[in-house]
């Protein structure tokens, strides 16, 4: 996680930085991404690049613990959603939590 931190030019990355806006952590047992049953499990992926284990593409958006948006790209044609992973990437995510913002869903 450290090196995408800093490849991505993030700093104050790490869980209790209270300098920082973004943690970065991972998942190498799989605990969360099967609790959030958003483990990858369609035979193309797993079968095709030998991708066991590995977590959909997902951007999930919390508030003290509570889960107010997931965003999951995948499609039939595309299970991993690495062909358009638009709707989990930075600027779809900041337009919905605008969006629960300006509604008082949060």
């Amino acid at each position: 996680m450290k090196a995408w931190a800093l490849d991505q030019g993030i700093e104050h990355y790490e869980a209790n930085d209270t300098k920082g806006r973004i943690t970065f952590l991972g998942d190498p047992t799989g605990s969360l991404t099967k609790a959030l049953d958003m483990e990858l499990t369609h035979p193309g992926p797993v079968e095709g690049a030998g991708l066991i284990g590995r977590s959909k593409r997902f951007a999930l958006y919390a508030v003290n613990g509570e889960v107010k948006y997931l965003a999951v790209s995948e499609k039939d044609d595309d299970p991993a959603g690495d062909d358009d992973p638009t709707i989990t990437l930075a600027p779809a995510m900041m337009d919905e939590i605008l969006r629960l913002e300006n509604n008082d869903e949060l």
